[in-house]
């Protein structure tokens, strides 16, 4: 059986506003509050599980999408007025990347975390 990504919990300062911006955004399925999180299903396999906290590190995650979806999610990104970038370090010049002959755009959800949606593998010599 090959090894995959159950879930993860995700700090937030609200995990229902939280796990909305991610519904909004990528088109993900809000499932519930289960307990003290907010469950958003990603794909057949993986959960994200926001919980509320008061003080946690900004992390980054980073989802590979198809081109059709990269443009459907930049466009709700623009809709939104979310600030986005081409870089970890620009996230707000308002670019796109093409890095390893795909794209790549970064920005940040309402807790500080920084996202980045890619269509392309990065090439890990």
């Amino acid at each position: 059986m090959e090894i995959t990504l159950n879930h993860t919990i995700v700090p937030s300062y609200s995990n229902v506003e939280s796990a909305r911006f991610y519904e909004r955004i990528f088109g993900f399925e809000f499932l519930k509050e289960w307990g003290h999180f907010a469950v958003v299903k990603v794909n057949q396999t993986l959960t994200l599980d926001f919980i509320n906290s008061d003080n946690f590190s900004s992390l980054h995650y980073a989802f590979k999408v198809s081109e059709q979806q990269f443009d459907e999610i930049l466009e709700r990104i623009k809709a939104e007025s979310v600030v986005y970038g081409s870089g970890p370090d620009s996230v707000s010049d308002g670019e796109i990347n093409n890095r390893f002959g795909g794209r790549g755009v970064y920005f940040k959800d309402p807790n500080g975390h920084i996202l980045e949606i890619i269509t392309t593998d990065y090439v890990l010599d």
